[in-house]
């Protein structure tokens, strides 16, 4: 089990931004079958998401997050010296993603910039990197930053994907301190990829014979079971580790995967409700981001203490993990529709 406590580092701010379009999942326009959706939207609490339009990508959501952020620390580009991208939905196979944004974001050449292939366990695997990258030297400000568009790689035709995906994308910004720690617990189950997966277009298959196999594929059972049998074991690690309580805890933010299972899961863990926010219902699942989203759209702006939260990632890979860790009285948490106006250094990419 990968178990760790990384001291002197705090989390500085937190910005996240989400396409403007909104779409209604009981619009009957959307062409599915009315009862059919209304079971889908009752189980899943999702009655509207929000889905990028053709062009505009997950690093174009992290790059504005991103901006907003730096622009309300007022952080100097020169001090930021690593620059991680957690996504599964990148503008290329090649490059690096992170290297586009790294020049969007008009970044100097020491600064390492990578990504980072995780979904849904993505927001504290990245945490645990960008908190390595700080103590093991040579760093005093990351920029992790983590955006998906699940809703570019569902078949339109499929309600039981398309009617639950949402996009997002998110900037975290972590630096040294003199005080202030983080818990980590990260699992592997590679046993399990092929519960979520897109089967062709990679170079395992490049081009698939069924065009299906370029969408996602979802085991919705087993993804359940999955997270039933592994997430409740998670948070009492974590809890251990930590030496927190449930009481001791302010939040529990979970990976925002549906309503019906997050429930399951509050119940099975003797969570209060009113320490676990959701933000299903407006934004849809927006993979791994759906963390910090519902970090700067439930947690307080103004907070007369630091809050003690619990951040918790579950599902393709499989993939689990969790972070506890402080969200101080003066971390930025900042949220924003996508307005795609904010000016990127050197332009957008090659096409």
């Amino acid at each position: 089990m990968s178990r760790s406590t990384i001291a002197g580092l705090r989390v500085a701010g937190i910005a996240t931004c989400v396409p403007p379009q909104a779409v209604d999942n009981l619009d009957p326009a959307n062409g599915f079958d009315a009862e059919e959706v209304r079971k889908v939207v009752s189980m899943a609490g999702i009655r509207q998401r929000r889905v990028v339009t053709e062009g505009t990508t997950s690093a174009d959501l992290c790059f504005e997050a991103a901006e907003r952020l730096l622009q309300a620390l007022a952080w100097s580009r020169d001090s930021i010296s690593g620059l991680i991208l957690v996504t599964q939905s990148p503008d290329y196979f090649l490059p690096s993603t992170a290297c586009i944004l790294h020049q969007w974001l008009g970044l100097p050449d020491d600064c390492a910039a990578f990504d980072v292939g995780l979904g849904c366990s993505g927001y504290p695997y990245g945490l645990y990197l960008a908190a390595t990258m700080l103590r093991s030297g040579g760093h005093q400000r990351i920029l992790m930053l983590h955006g998906e568009t699940p809703s570019r790689f569902v078949d339109p035709a499929d309600h039981a994907t398309t009617l639950l995906f949402g996009d997002s994308g998110s900037a975290t910004a972590l630096e040294l301190s003199d005080s202030g720690s983080a818990h980590f617990c990260l699992h592997t189950d590679g046993s399990g990829h092929a519960g979520l997966i897109i089967r062709g277009g990679a170079f395992r298959d490049r081009r698939p014979a069924d065009a299906r196999d370029l969408a996602l594929r979802m085991d919705g059972p087993g993804i359940f079971n999955f997270t039933i049998k592994r997430v409740p074991p998670l948070i009492a690690d974590a809890l251990a580790l930590s030496g927190c309580t449930v009481e001791g805890i302010d939040a529990f933010i979970f990976h925002q995967s549906n309503r019906f299972m997050m429930k399951h899961l509050m119940k099975k863990c003797a969570l209060p409700e009113a320490k676990v926010p959701l933000t299903l219902e407006d934004n849809g699942n927006c993979g791994g981001p759906s963390v910090a989203v519902t970090a700067t759209r439930r947690l307080p702006e103004q907070r007369h203490r630091d809050w003690k939260v619990m951040l918790l990632g579950y599902g393709v890979g499989l993939s689990w993990g969790a972070a506890v860790l402080d969200i101080g009285t003066t971390t930025r948490l900042l949220h924003a529709d996508y307005t795609g106006r904010v000016a990127k250094a050197g332009g957008t990419p090659a096409r």
